[in-house]
């Protein structure tokens, strides 16, 4: 019994060590993996937006029941984009020395409150401009090579 409280102590004492990227200079960085993951949680916020409208016009118990699961995961996902821009791209990777940092601090920012707008609203018009604030952002942080990687990755 000790032993098992010992471990869930030492498993909570690093959760976050475990499952955050990682606030440590630990070098690992794959920054266009991030982007491609801001445009999936964009896609699935999309998808999330049409089928909740879809299930409104119909208000029986199952269809509250898959109304209310989808408006979950437009939360979930919008927090996850929210999370990535903050906790990673403006904590850990943009830097006051980048020759562009007011540009690409701005940027992420509208980016954020466009996403805000995303968990708020079903309107669809939040997600292309989600989706244009991030190619912007892509093409004023990488540089042609990784520009030319996360063109790779993402076909």
């Amino acid at each position: 019994m000790k032993k098992y409280i010992v471990l869930n102590i030492l498993f909570l004492f690093n959760y976050n060590l475990i499952f955050a990227h990682c606030q440590i200079p630990c070098g690992i960085y794959d920054d266009a993996i991030r982007i491609l993951q801001i445009k999936e949680d964009l896609r699935t916020i999309e998808k999330a937006m049409v089928v909740i409208k879809e299930l409104s016009e119909d208000l029986n118990p199952l269809s509250l029941n898959q109304l209310n699961r989808w408006v979950i995961e437009k939360e979930k996902h919008a927090s996850k984009i929210q999370s990535i821009i903050s906790n990673y791209f403006l904590t850990q990777r943009i830097k006051e020395t980048n020759s562009n940092y007011t540009q690409q601090t701005t940027t992420l920012q509208k980016l954020l409150v466009v996403t805000m707008k995303c968990k708020q609203t079903l309107e669809t018009k939040n997600i292309e401009k989600a989706l244009g604030l991030l190619e912007l952002f892509s093409t004023i942080y990488f540089d042609s090579h990784g520009l030319e990687h996360l063109k790779n990755m993402s076909n």
